[in-house]
Protein backbone atom coordinates (compact mmCIF):
# COMPACT_ATOMS: atom_id res chain seq x y z
CA UNK A 1 0.00 0.00 0.00
CA UNK A 2 1.19 3.56 -1.01
CA UNK A 3 0.51 7.02 0.34
CA UNK A 4 -2.06 8.73 -1.98
CA UNK A 5 0.23 11.49 -3.09
CA UNK A 6 3.14 9.05 -3.88
CA UNK A 7 0.52 6.42 -5.70
CA UNK A 8 -0.30 9.47 -7.89
CA UNK A 9 3.01 10.58 -8.52
CA UNK A 10 4.95 7.20 -9.43
CA UNK A 11 1.60 6.42 -11.87
CA UNK A 12 1.81 9.85 -13.33
CA UNK A 13 4.29 12.75 -14.26
CA UNK A 14 3.14 14.66 -11.31
CA UNK A 15 5.43 15.52 -8.48
CA UNK A 16 4.08 14.60 -4.50
CA UNK A 17 3.78 18.63 -4.62
CA UNK A 18 1.70 18.62 -7.72
CA UNK A 19 -0.33 15.36 -6.21
CA UNK A 20 -0.78 17.13 -2.91
CA UNK A 21 -2.21 20.53 -4.52
CA UNK A 22 -4.88 18.55 -6.66
CA UNK A 23 -5.98 16.60 -3.22
CA UNK A 24 -6.55 20.12 -2.04
CA UNK A 25 -8.55 21.56 -4.78
CA UNK A 26 -10.83 18.58 -4.75
CA UNK A 27 -10.31 16.95 -7.81
CA UNK A 28 -8.67 13.49 -6.95
CA UNK A 29 -11.44 10.79 -6.28
CA UNK A 30 -10.91 7.34 -4.59
CA UNK A 31 -14.39 5.10 -5.37
CA UNK A 32 -15.94 8.03 -6.64
CA UNK A 33 -15.20 9.70 -3.08
CA UNK A 34 -13.44 13.07 -3.36
CA UNK A 35 -10.52 12.52 -1.29
CA UNK A 36 -8.83 14.83 0.89
CA UNK A 37 -5.77 12.97 2.63
CA UNK A 38 -2.55 12.93 0.88
CA UNK A 39 -1.35 10.43 3.10
CA UNK A 40 -4.54 8.22 3.03
CA UNK A 41 -2.91 4.49 1.91
CA UNK A 42 -3.80 3.00 -1.38
CA UNK A 43 -4.42 -0.37 -1.84
CA UNK A 44 -3.89 -2.20 -5.43
CA UNK A 45 -8.24 -2.64 -5.65
CA UNK A 46 -9.12 0.71 -5.28
CA UNK A 47 -10.21 3.19 -7.85
CA UNK A 48 -8.12 6.75 -8.16
CA UNK A 49 -9.04 9.18 -10.63
CA UNK A 50 -8.02 12.45 -11.28
CA UNK A 51 -11.13 15.00 -12.44
CA UNK A 52 -12.90 12.11 -13.56
CA UNK A 53 -9.76 9.61 -15.57
CA UNK A 54 -8.69 6.36 -13.61
CA UNK A 55 -5.01 6.31 -13.18
CA UNK A 56 -3.49 2.70 -12.43
CA UNK A 57 -0.63 2.20 -10.52
CA UNK A 58 2.95 2.01 -11.81
CA UNK A 59 3.97 -1.25 -13.08
CA UNK A 60 7.83 -2.17 -12.05
CA UNK A 61 10.39 -0.74 -14.77
CA UNK A 62 13.24 -3.17 -15.81
CA UNK A 63 16.12 -1.84 -18.40
CA UNK A 64 19.59 -2.69 -19.62
CA UNK A 65 22.30 -0.34 -20.21
CA UNK A 66 25.15 -0.54 -22.61
CA UNK A 67 27.77 0.88 -19.89
CA UNK A 68 30.55 2.93 -21.35
CA UNK A 69 33.95 2.90 -19.58
CA UNK A 70 34.45 6.00 -16.67
CA UNK A 71 31.04 5.19 -15.89
CA UNK A 72 30.54 4.17 -12.11
CA UNK A 73 27.69 1.94 -11.13
CA UNK A 74 26.00 3.66 -8.41
CA UNK A 75 23.04 5.86 -8.04
CA UNK A 76 25.14 8.94 -6.68
CA UNK A 77 29.08 9.97 -7.23
CA UNK A 78 30.38 13.47 -6.45
CA UNK A 79 33.04 12.57 -9.22
CA UNK A 80 32.10 10.45 -12.10
CA UNK A 81 28.94 9.79 -14.40
CA UNK A 82 26.63 7.78 -12.81
CA UNK A 83 24.89 4.78 -14.69
CA UNK A 84 21.08 6.30 -13.91
CA UNK A 85 22.34 9.70 -14.96
CA UNK A 86 22.59 8.46 -18.51
CA UNK A 87 18.73 7.22 -18.47
CA UNK A 88 15.79 10.04 -18.64
CA UNK A 89 13.37 8.28 -16.76
CA UNK A 90 10.42 9.38 -14.21
CA UNK A 91 11.38 8.55 -10.65
CA UNK A 92 15.11 8.62 -11.43
CA UNK A 93 16.22 7.98 -8.07
CA UNK A 94 14.01 4.85 -7.14
CA UNK A 95 16.16 2.64 -10.06
CA UNK A 96 18.45 0.28 -8.81
CA UNK A 97 21.34 -1.13 -10.18
CA UNK A 98 21.32 -5.12 -10.32
CA UNK A 99 24.75 -6.42 -10.31
CA UNK A 100 27.82 -3.70 -10.53
CA UNK A 101 30.46 -2.97 -13.29
CA UNK A 102 33.50 -1.49 -12.75
CA UNK A 103 34.39 2.00 -13.45
CA UNK A 104 36.63 0.72 -16.64
CA UNK A 105 34.35 -1.92 -17.35
CA UNK A 106 31.80 -1.91 -20.16
CA UNK A 107 28.46 -3.78 -21.49
CA UNK A 108 25.38 -5.23 -19.99
CA UNK A 109 24.35 -3.22 -16.59
CA UNK A 110 21.10 -3.97 -15.80
CA UNK A 111 18.45 -1.24 -13.82
CA UNK A 112 15.35 -1.73 -12.52
CA UNK A 113 13.01 -0.48 -9.60
CA UNK A 114 11.49 -4.26 -8.68
CA UNK A 115 13.76 -5.16 -5.35
CA UNK A 116 12.63 -8.38 -5.37
CA UNK A 117 13.33 -8.87 -8.96
CA UNK A 118 17.06 -7.84 -7.95
CA UNK A 119 17.38 -9.69 -5.17
CA UNK A 120 16.86 -12.60 -7.30
CA UNK A 121 19.46 -11.66 -9.97
CA UNK A 122 22.36 -10.82 -7.50
CA UNK A 123 21.67 -13.95 -4.68
CA UNK A 124 24.47 -15.85 -4.24
CA UNK A 125 22.06 -18.28 -4.61
CA UNK A 126 21.11 -17.93 -7.87
CA UNK A 127 22.25 -20.05 -10.81
CA UNK A 128 22.91 -16.69 -12.99
CA UNK A 129 25.56 -16.72 -15.36
CA UNK A 130 27.59 -13.68 -16.42
CA UNK A 131 29.90 -14.01 -19.19
CA UNK A 132 32.67 -11.34 -19.81
CA UNK A 133 34.79 -10.86 -23.23
CA UNK A 134 38.16 -10.16 -21.76
CA UNK A 135 41.30 -9.39 -23.39
CA UNK A 136 44.71 -10.33 -21.39
CA UNK A 137 48.52 -8.73 -21.35
CA UNK A 138 50.11 -11.95 -21.73
CA UNK A 139 48.89 -14.99 -23.64
CA UNK A 140 46.66 -18.32 -22.55
CA UNK A 141 48.69 -21.16 -21.15
CA UNK A 142 47.12 -24.58 -21.89
CA UNK A 143 46.27 -24.51 -17.77
CA UNK A 144 43.96 -21.73 -17.66
CA UNK A 145 40.38 -23.95 -18.42
CA UNK A 146 41.37 -26.41 -15.71
CA UNK A 147 42.49 -23.82 -13.10
CA UNK A 148 39.33 -22.21 -13.62
CA UNK A 149 37.54 -24.93 -13.59
CA UNK A 150 38.90 -26.24 -10.30
CA UNK A 151 38.19 -22.69 -9.06
CA UNK A 152 40.66 -19.92 -8.30
CA UNK A 153 42.13 -18.79 -4.75
CA UNK A 154 41.57 -15.03 -4.56
CA UNK A 155 44.28 -13.13 -2.43
CA UNK A 156 42.45 -11.87 0.73
CA UNK A 157 39.87 -14.61 0.21
CA UNK A 158 38.89 -17.92 3.04
CA UNK A 159 37.63 -19.90 0.23
CA UNK A 160 37.94 -20.55 -4.24
CA UNK A 161 35.69 -18.89 -6.15
CA UNK A 162 32.97 -21.24 -7.84
CA UNK A 163 34.33 -22.69 -11.21
CA UNK A 164 34.33 -20.54 -14.13
CA UNK A 165 34.72 -21.94 -18.10
CA UNK A 166 36.19 -20.35 -20.92
CA UNK A 167 35.94 -20.22 -24.91
CA UNK A 168 39.24 -19.44 -26.28
CA UNK A 169 39.50 -16.05 -29.29
CA UNK A 170 42.57 -15.90 -29.98
CA UNK A 171 45.83 -15.96 -27.86
CA UNK A 172 44.87 -13.10 -25.78
CA UNK A 173 41.15 -12.93 -25.89
CA UNK A 174 38.85 -15.91 -24.15
CA UNK A 175 34.88 -14.89 -23.12
CA UNK A 176 34.45 -16.44 -19.81
CA UNK A 177 31.42 -17.27 -17.68
CA UNK A 178 31.35 -17.12 -14.07
CA UNK A 179 28.38 -17.63 -11.81
CA UNK A 180 28.98 -14.87 -9.16
CA UNK A 181 30.54 -11.27 -8.61
CA UNK A 182 32.87 -11.46 -6.36
CA UNK A 183 34.63 -7.99 -5.72
CA UNK A 184 37.08 -7.02 -8.78
CA UNK A 185 36.42 -10.82 -9.51
CA UNK A 186 37.83 -11.46 -13.20
CA UNK A 187 40.50 -8.78 -12.64
CA UNK A 188 41.54 -10.77 -9.39
CA UNK A 189 41.23 -14.07 -11.11
CA UNK A 190 43.66 -13.82 -13.62
CA UNK A 191 46.20 -11.75 -11.45
CA UNK A 192 45.98 -14.91 -9.51
CA UNK A 193 47.40 -16.74 -12.57
CA UNK A 194 49.97 -14.14 -13.00
CA UNK A 195 48.10 -12.58 -16.18
CA UNK A 196 46.89 -8.91 -16.77
CA UNK A 197 42.93 -7.83 -18.11
CA UNK A 198 43.41 -5.22 -20.55
CA UNK A 199 39.85 -4.77 -21.16
CA UNK A 200 36.78 -6.61 -19.76
CA UNK A 201 33.44 -5.94 -21.47
CA UNK A 202 30.17 -7.98 -20.02
CA UNK A 203 27.82 -9.33 -22.65
CA UNK A 204 25.74 -12.01 -20.69
CA UNK A 205 24.01 -12.35 -17.92
CA UNK A 206 21.57 -15.21 -17.46
CA UNK A 207 19.52 -14.94 -20.41
CA UNK A 208 19.64 -11.50 -21.13
CA UNK A 209 21.97 -10.57 -23.83
CA UNK A 210 23.27 -7.26 -24.52
CA UNK A 211 21.22 -5.67 -27.54
CA UNK A 212 24.05 -5.06 -30.27
CA UNK A 213 21.43 -2.13 -31.48
CA UNK A 214 22.45 -0.29 -28.35
CA UNK A 215 25.51 1.78 -28.72
CA UNK A 216 27.79 2.77 -25.00
CA UNK A 217 25.93 4.99 -23.09
CA UNK A 218 22.11 3.99 -24.80
CA UNK A 219 19.47 1.88 -22.94
CA UNK A 220 15.91 0.24 -23.37
CA UNK A 221 13.06 -1.25 -21.71
CA UNK A 222 13.57 -4.79 -21.35
CA UNK A 223 11.12 -7.33 -22.92
CA UNK A 224 8.70 -9.28 -20.86
CA UNK A 225 10.38 -12.58 -22.03
CA UNK A 226 13.40 -10.90 -20.83
CA UNK A 227 12.02 -9.88 -17.13
CA UNK A 228 10.71 -13.49 -17.24
CA UNK A 229 14.17 -15.49 -18.06
CA UNK A 230 15.47 -13.82 -14.13
CA UNK A 231 13.35 -16.74 -12.02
Amino acid sequence: MLRLDKYISNATDLSRTDAKRMIKNGVVCIDNEVASNPAQKISDDQDVTIEGSTISKASKRYFMLHKPAGVVSVTKDNHNPTAISLMYEHRSDELQIAGRLDIDTTGLLLITDDGQWNHRLTSPRADCAKIYQVELAEAITSEYPQLLADGVMLEGEKHRCMPATMEIVDDHNINLTIAEGKYHQVKRMFAALGNHVVSLHRFKVGGIVLDPELQPGEYRPLTALEVASIL
